[in-house]
């Protein structure tokens, strides 16, 4: 097989399998109210089923990556994909918050453990240096396109109980949690199970648990995790736009549930162009990362302003300007990790590292802005933007710290 088009293949094969198995941790992007409804639990409770989910993670990363800088991806990716969906399965027939919050703490094995690192390190070991950008913009749209398929068929799936949250949120589950087990079987025919494909030959020294404490004590490692931390805040925050519109903007919980798939999982396709923006037009992904995040916190900011007025249908529309702007800079985000200087023998284990920092607006933002919101209602959401606009501008400052420190390191 051609090695562009075998390149390619397993960029898309690795997006199938991240768009697949995140359906059930983040299913409240899509199905907030029903979720909610079905379980009878309140916003903070909902934020604290992620924060369960983040804990687990937390204490997984780092081990994960390590293993994952050991062993071959495709056992854990399948293993992983499997794993998740009988999770699903589980869920949708107990469906309480005390088994909820166990289920995401088992959801914190299958889909954060050895999965996440082994995923993000085979993205790198696909292609060159010079073209990071790119295949991580490719991977994140092959992984919308797989993430709007699922929650398309589960929103549709939804729909078939005639206006019965309980009876649709189940369906929903069991329809879209079974996709990652879909993918897992794909993964074992579209991955390669030769030992050479997974070895990195490119001269700089394996890894070693020697080096852990070392890459603990490098402060471009944290600084590339606080990075991680502002871009995956906005990124996964934009689920907040789904409420909003139905509380504040009058906006019915089926449109903004398929709002939310084209602001969270289409506008992954412009993943690519942000790609291309960085090695391209920036010549750096820090650069580029800096001047999104300053736009992003524009695009939040401007919505504190937005008329009272204003129709669903404009404000609907509005939302997917700051969730493109999100797709493009989140796409790209994990490639600062090559931009630092970290060795590709590392990769797995600074990404488990920084992945534990990253994702803290699973636990601490869900949790925080859901106290908003049952604290102050509505006005919840002025304090939920106001939050994401600062954590911009703190983004773009750290972008170019990295991009500076990276530069200091080749010297």
């Amino acid at each position: 097989m051609d090695s562009k088009l075998k390149k390619y293949l397993t960029i898309a094969a690795l997006g199938l399998a991240g768009g697949s198995i995140y359906f059930l941790p983040y299913i409240k992007y899509i199905f907030y109210d029903a979720q909610i409804a079905s379980m009878g639990i309140t916003n903070t409770q909902s934020g604290l089923m992620l924060t369960m989910y983040t804990i687990g993670n937390m204490i997984l990363y780092i081990p994960g990556g390590i293993i994952a800088d050991k062993v071959p991806p495709k056992k854990a990716l399948v293993i992983s994909l499997i794993s998740t969906s009988v999770l699903a399965w589980i869920y949708a027939f107990t469906m309480n918050f005390a088994m909820g919050m166990v289920v995401w703490l088992g959801l914190s094995i299958s889909t954060a453990f050895v999965f996440w690192s082994s995923l993000m390190k085979a993205i790198r070991l696909v292609g060159t240096e010079e073209e990071q950008g790119f295949l991580y913009g490719l991977y994140y749209a092959c992984n919308g396109i797989t993430a709007a398929l699922t929650n398309t068929i589960a929103l549709n799936v939804y729909k078939t109980a005639g206006g019965d949250m309980a009876s649709g949120f189940f369906r929903a589950v069991i329809s879209g949690g079974s996709v990652a087990a879909v993918s897992g079987i794909l993964l074992m025919f579209l991955m390669s199970d030769s030992k050479k494909d997974e070895v990195v030959d490119d001269g700089e020294p394996k890894f070693q648990m020697a080096d852990v404490p070392k890459l603990l004590k490098n402060p471009v490692v944290w600084i590339v995790s606080l990075t991680i931390l502002c871009g995956y805040g906005f990124y996964s925050n934009t689920s907040y736009f789904n409420p909003y519109l139905t509380e504040v903007r009058g906006v019915s919980p089926e449109d903004s549930g398929l709002v939310s798939i084209v602001r969270n999982y289409l506008l992954l396709l412009l993943a690519p162009v942000g790609g291309l923006l960085a090695d391209k037009v920036f010549k750096s992904t820090c650069k580029w990362l800096s001047t999104a995040f300053v736009i992003l916190a524009a695009l939040f900011g401007i919505v504190l302003i937005l008329p009272a007025g204003i129709s669903p249908v404009t404000a609907s529309l509005y939302t997917l300007l700051p969730g493109a702007f999100a797709m493009m800079m989140y796409g790209v985000i994990f490639s600062t990790v090559s931009e630092a200087g970290i060795p590709r023998a590392m990769t797995g284990t600074v990404i488990g590292i920084a992945s534990i920092i990253g994702y803290l607006p699973d636990s601490i933002y869900s949790v925080l802005f859901g106290s908003w919101l049952d604290t102050h209602g509505a006005a919840g959401y002025n304090y939920i933007f106001t939050f994401l606009a600062v954590s911009g501008i703190v983004g773009a400052i750290l972008s170019m710290l990295v991009y500076r420190l990276g530069k200091k390191a080749q010297v």
